[in-house]
């Protein structure tokens, strides 16, 4: 069994422009003189590797804790791409997830710099997945995102955004992005790890 840990680290990760960058601060320190090290840390909830829920652009959408884990965790297909996703491409990709495990293709990856068109968001929302992963901060066009989220988040796919594939190949993987249980959010950051059971 491989595990691949798809994060990115906290404090030093990719944000969005225009979001706020985590920040820690240390509170208590044993190289101080205290008894124990103590941590407190603020961040946007869109910081790093984190999922969008409904919520984040659908004012009746459901939030993180609305959302079933079913969603983050299990068999997901990891599909390498370059540039645009289109229509095509998104029926390729889906295509080859079904052939290779019928499960994997309710999760699917997208490694690359990437930009998920509205076509191809639409084909994916009419294909019922529960989860659209990409490397980028955003899916969609950066300077105009709104159309793709809605698409997908409309249709109650999760999106998970800021993941880290390089040293993931095309396939099968197992899949646990669990979001924290932010009661009421828009989003949260998660620690994602694909696990390749035959690696």
């Amino acid at each position: 069994m491989k595990i691949y840990d798809i994060s990115q680290e906290v404090f030093n990760c990719q944000v969005f422009p225009g979001d706020p960058v985590p920040e820690k601060k240390t509170v208590s320190s044993i190289e101080e003189g205290a008894l124990y090290n103590l941590t407190t840390f603020s961040m946007c909830a869109h910081n790093g590797t984190h999922i969008d829920a409904p919520f984040h652009f659908i004012k009746d959408g459901k939030t993180v804790d609305k959302i079933p884990l079913e969603a983050f965790v299990g068999m997901a297909y990891v599909a390498e791409h370059s540039g645009v996703v289109t229509a095509d491409d998104a029926e390729n990709i889906i295509r080859k997830a079904r052939a290779q495990n019928s499960e994997s293709a309710k999760r699917i990856l997208i490694k690359g710099d990437i930009e998920v068109s509205a076509e191809a968001a639409r084909v994916f929302a009419a294909c019922d997945i529960l989860l659209l992963g990409n490397e980028p901060q955003t899916v969609g066009p950066q300077n105009a995102p709104m159309e793709v989220h809605l698409i997908l988040l409309g249709a109650g796919v999760v999106l998970l955004e800021g993941i880290r594939l390089s040293e993931v190949t095309e396939g099968v993987y197992f899949l646990n992005a669990a979001p924290l249980n932010l009661s009421g959010s828009d989003g949260s950051p998660c620690r994602a790890v694909l696990i390749d059971s035959e690696g």
